[in-house]
């Protein structure tokens, strides 16, 4: 265990520890969504295959179980597009910009001068007016 001896050194271990955290978290999050798409898929689809092989080797499954078995898949299917907005905020990006159902009012960002002007503490404040000022 190394002691920082530099406020230099202690400030580069706090960045790359929040840096680690951040992109945990992300990986965290990717991994989570993937498993969760993949046991819905192996939930809804493996049955299918199984007795898919079944009645190939036997013919011994009912058509109507066959049927609600490729319906849960079908509906596996669609569930995917529901799934990946949930989790995924690129995916809402992307979809908000094709479907106009989706879109979100767009709020003006402040300009780079604003904000500079904002943060320096050189430009007007919200307490005081033009008209106190002279």
């Amino acid at each position: 265990l190394q002691v920082p001896h530099a406020p230099s050194q202690l400030l580069a271990s706090n960045e790359s520890r929040r840096f680690t955290n951040k992109h945990s978290k992300k990986a965290l999050k990717a991994s989570l969504t993937l498993g969760i798409l993949l046991g819905m898929f192996f939930v809804a689809w493996l049955p299918f295959f199984v007795t898919n092989v079944a009645q190939a080797v036997c013919g011994c499954v009912p058509a109507g179980f066959f049927d609600v078995l490729t319906w849960l898949g079908y509906c596996n299917s669609t569930m995917n597009p529901i799934i990946y907005p949930l989790f995924m905020r690129d995916f809402k990006r992307a979809m908000g910009k094709f479907l106009p159902c989706c879109r979100r009012p767009v709020e003006p960002r402040p300009s780079a001068i604003s904000l500079s002007m904002r943060n320096s503490h050189s430009g007007p404040r919200a307490a005081t007016s033009l008209k106190n000022v002279l």
